[in-house]
């Protein structure tokens, strides 16, 4: 029996997104697809109809995958695509397995020879670099910072001296609640001439994207209160 193929599937930002911004072979793949894996239902359902407003929601068998999924959960998971069905994964905003745990089911996929097809989209992190002005050739993603204040000025610190000795572009995030406490410790740590991107809102009407130096953010520092924010870091 022919196995099935597992589509990776990137999702909108936020549900004010352009449909345009998504190709149409997103839409073929959702018009033809049973089974997904998702990190949680009730986005997933609201996004699937945002690509597909006719999609019949009863006809969907969905299977949930989060950074606690244990991997006798994932072989279950893949028992559609080893019957010779197609599914598709999701993540929660963005690109599938970037700052996303779904990388433990496409491992799974090609140790069970399992054929894997990315789906290009938007993505928060590449947008933002893109946008930045900054070294898009030397670059790091650190993705959440540490929680605890000293030790993520710490590793501000580290961050900002590495991208002085390389020039390269350093990119990070945080959960949307907490963004102003991270913005207050970046311009607490951070020498006044490193430049900074702060990147909100991503393809959403709302969108707002600039790129100032440190002394420049203190004079007039934006309140990023529950907005998803990408931060950029460059030393020049």
């Amino acid at each position: 029996m022919s196995k099935g193929t597992l589509f990776l599937l990137p999702c909108y930002l936020g549900e004010e997104s352009f449909r345009t911004i998504f190709s149409e072979q997103i839409k073929e793949i959702v018009t033809q697809t049973t089974y997904y894996v998702v990190e949680k239902q009730k986005s997933a359902r609201r996004y699937l109809k945002f690509i597909h407003p006719e999609i019949n929601q009863n006809s969907l068998q969905l299977f949930d995958l989060d950074k606690d999924t244990a991997y006798t959960e994932l072989q279950h998971i893949v028992q559609p695509l080893l019957e010779g069905n197609d599914m598709a994964y999701l993540s929660e905003a963005g690109l599938p397995c970037v700052a996303d745990p779904g990388n433990v089911l496409v491992a799974l996929c090609h140790s069970l020879k399992i054929d894997v097809v990315p789906i290009s989209g938007p993505s928060s992190i590449f947008l933002a670099l893109m946008a930045s002005g900054f070294n898009g050739q030397q670059f790091c993603f650190h993705g959440y910072l540490p929680i605890e204040k000293q030790e993520k000025r710490q590793k501000l610190k580290y961050i900002e001296k590495l991208s002085s000795n390389e020039g390269s572009s350093h990119i990070f995030m945080e959960t949307p609640y907490r963004n102003n406490a991270l913005l207050d410790d970046i311009l607490h740590v951070c020498a006044k001439d490193t430049m900074l991107c702060i990147a909100s809102d991503i393809t959403l009407p709302s969108e707002i994207i600039q790129s100032k130096s440190i002394a420049q953010w203190n004079a007039e520092k934006p309140d990023l209160h529950k907005k998803p924010t990408i931060f950029v870091l460059q030393v020049p």
